[in-house]
């Protein structure tokens, strides 16, 4: 597979293979290095075609994760260690909105952690998301946000319902009023 690499990748390059200090991982350098050989002869390449048949024969950590719906539905999926929730409900078909797609402008990701246990492994929510939560539909003591609940080793097994609606002021007919 070729690709391209970068004009700043192949500035880095050129300094690694001079000794210079630059600002890459052992890792890169070595890729770029093996790389550098074949640039010369017009061949093209990137750091993540060398490791990715390393990343290929590890197999990828993951948590279990139980969505329940409205309606009490439940459904378990595998989460990878470092997906946030949100990420994970719309690679599985799970009706978790994120209509700011994770950028904490919106409450549309809100669920709720079952578990007061599971809820304290989770760090502290920060103030932005605090202010996102107050916005919620269903709001509870263990509410979060799903674009904020990283998939963690300590997470496995977490349950996370999902509130019966959700505000999203942008389709929900919301319209602001001059002052």
């Amino acid at each position: 597979m070729l690709s391209r690499i970068s004009r700043l990748g192949a500035q880095a390059a050129s300094r690694a293979r001079i000794g210079q200090n630059s600002v890459i991982s052992r890792n890169q350098k070595e890729a770029i290095g093996s790389c550098m050989n074949d640039v010369g002869n017009h061949s093209l390449c990137s750091a993540t075609d060398a490791n990715a048949s390393d990343r290929s024969e590890q197999p990828e950590a993951k948590i279990s994760v139980t969505f329940v719906d409205k309606d009490g539905d439940e459904k378990l999926i595998n989460v990878p260690i470092g997906m946030s929730m949100l990420e994970a409900a719309h690679e599985n078909d799970i009706e978790l909105e994120g209509a700011c797609e994770g950028s904490l402008a919106c409450s549309t990701c809100h669920v709720i952690v079952t578990d007061v246990d599971y809820y304290n492994k989770l760090e502290d929510p920060e103030d932005e998301e605090n202010d996102m939560l107050d916005l919620a539909f269903g709001l509870t003591e263990t509410s979060r946000l799903g674009c904020q609940v990283i998939a963690s080793p300590e997470l496995d097994g977490i349950r996370l319902a999902l509130p019966a609606a959700t505000r999203n002021f942008a389709v929900d007919g919301h319209v602001p009023k001059p002052h």
